[in-house]
């Protein structure tokens, strides 16, 4: 389908004015989480993966039916359990045995959309089943590629690993995301604000979306997609973000550093950074302002830094502090 729909042409301004739109209609569903609902749309501008890590009951899974119902894409939802399968994520063979011949079922993977519902609550062999979608945007069965409808994007929320019954991820697998968001609790007056909207004469606890509009189709997003890429950078941004990257691979407690990967993504989520303020280009601001959920889940800390109640945030700080800025 998405092969006869033509992508439309957009301007900076249009591109940057439907974010806008799709932030506030996002907005009114998840209360007060700005930051959460605008790092989710640098991931999408940029076409990205995002990993959502907080506590149950924040609006997680709230935030990605939001993001669908906004885009007037496809959605769908995997609860990752300890006895769920690869296949029950990609898809499989199966033998018909009315027509006599092998059918390919495809599994929730063939979305625009993707909701990975606590994906840390399933083992390692499971989780690495959404590899090759994340990376390539096709899913191989029987060794047939199928390719996913376009935008893709996989929103995976976890539980902090500290909880019961959690499996961490792999670190190929992290490597994937291109944003990890931390979701945490709201303020008082938020937290009225998603009392009254909840149990104002509803039954159960589920939000409902239908205020929600649809403010853009997917081939909008393609086009947004588009116009984010062709955002100017000038090499010294490009070694800026180098040298951050580098850096965190130089100690300072760190047991390993980001990969090329993660100084690649800082562009990328630098240049979504930019059309979200409405600018052609990328300002070194855009790269400091989108570092720690670029680069926190591509490192890790040192046993002794975590002892003394040290996390990844608190040194990657330390390295951008200690990196400098190219002056414009």
């Amino acid at each position: 389908m998405n092969a006869t729909v033509p992508t439309p042409r957009l301007s900076l301004e249009q591109a940057s004015r439907l974010a806008e739109q799709i932030h506030t209609e996002i907005a009114k569903a998840l209360i007060g989480q700005h930051a959460v609902i605008r790092e989710t749309l640098i991931a999408l501008l940029a076409g990205g993966h995002v990993l959502i890590e907080g506590v149950p009951g924040l609006g997680k899974t709230l935030l990605v039916r939001a993001l669908a119902k906004t885009i007037a894409g496809q959605f769908a939802r995997i609860q990752f359990t300890p006895d769920l399968m690869p296949a029950d994520i990609s898809g499989h063979v199966l033998f018909d045995m009315h027509n006599q011949r092998f059918d390919v079922r495809k599994g929730p993977v063939f979305t625009h959309l993707l909701l990975a519902d606590e994906i840390n609550r399933a083992p390692a062999k499971t989780q690495s089943a959404l590899l090759e979608v994340m990376q390539e945007q096709q899913v191989t069965i029987e060794g047939l590629a199928y390719p996913v409808p376009l935008p893709f994007m996989t929103l995976a929320t976890q539980n902090p690993l500290e909880q019961e019954g959690t499996y961490p991820l792999p670190e190929a697998q992290l490597d994937r995301f291109l944003l990890k968001i931390y979701i945490g609790y709201p303020s008082l007056e938020e937290e009225i604000a998603m009392i009254n909207a909840v149990t104002n004469q509803q039954i159960g606890d589920r939000f409902q979306l239908d205020q929600l509009q649809a403010v853009v189709t997917p081939e909008a997003v393609s086009a947004m997609q588009q116009v984010t890429a062709q955002i100017a950078v000038d090499q010294a941004v490009v070694e800026y973000a180098a040298r951050i990257t580098q850096a965190t691979r130089q100690g300072q407690g760190l047991r390993f550093g980001a990969g090329p990967r993660g100084s690649i993504a800082l562009i990328r989520a630098a240049r979504a950074q930019a059309l979200l303020e409405g600018r052609d280009f990328v300002h070194p601001d855009d790269i400091k302002q989108i570092a720690l959920p670029v680069l926190r889940h591509r490192v890790s800390l040192a046993p002794e830094m975590e002892l003394e109640g040290y996390n990844t945030d608190h040194v990657l700080k330390a390295v951008l502090e200690k990196t400098e800025a190219p002056r414009q």
